[in-house]
């Protein structure tokens, strides 16, 4: 295996769709700015990197390593999280739009998001598990099958999320958004 290691460099304002990134592993570097749209990066691995300000949207995502990664106001539209090497998946995600993309059987225990738009994601059969949603936008998102037990919601909206399809035991919401969890049953809350 001929792989790259690259370790606490910094990537500024580059795009990867005209000049390619080197395959391997990245550990503990910066990109800031940079342009990851429509780029395969399969089988990259990316461990204690951070994100800020790149452009992700439709990466193919094959069998590639995100461990201990931050995003900062990432665009991240229609990516395939299912499609990630599964060991050690852990990100924090702030402020990024992530609509149209799937965590399809992902485990995103404890996973933190702040200030997302997370608008018809589909969240099948993950886990959810202890998850944080800071002030999230779940417009059309789909919970079938989800594990989002002890995850908080309090301040996340726009969610519709069917109690006897899903395992939600301590689950946290807030009052004003209720109406998400029983629009299945067609009553009028007032």
């Amino acid at each position: 295996m001929n792989q790259n290691y690259i370790e606490n460099e910094t990537f500024k304002g580059v795009n990867f769709v005209k000049n390619s990134l080197f395959k391997g592993e990245y550990e503990c570097c910066t990109f800031n700015n940079c342009a990851f749209s429509n780029v395969n990066i399969s089988g990259f691995q990316f461990v204690e990197c951070e994100f800020y300000d790149c452009n992700f949207s439709s990466a193919n995502l094959y069998e590639t390593l995100f461990q201990d990664a931050l995003f900062q106001n990432c665009k991240m539209l229609g990516l395939q999280f299912e499609d990630c090497n599964s060991f050690g998946f852990a990100v924090i995600l702030n402020d990024c739009q992530l609509n149209h993309s799937s965590f399809y059987e992902v485990k995103l225990n404890k996973t933190k998001f702040k200030n997302c738009k997370l608008q018809e994601v589909d969240f099948t059969a993950s886990d959810l598990t202890e998850a944080s949603f800071d002030n999230c936008d779940f417009l059309k998102a789909t919970f079938k099958n989800t594990i989002i037990e002890r995850a908080d919601f309090r301040s996340s909206y726009n969610y519709e999320i069917n109690l006897e399809q899903n395992r939600v035991k301590g689950a946290k919401f807030s009052l004003k958004d209720v109406v998400g969890l029983l629009s299945q049953y067609q009553i009028k809350i007032d």
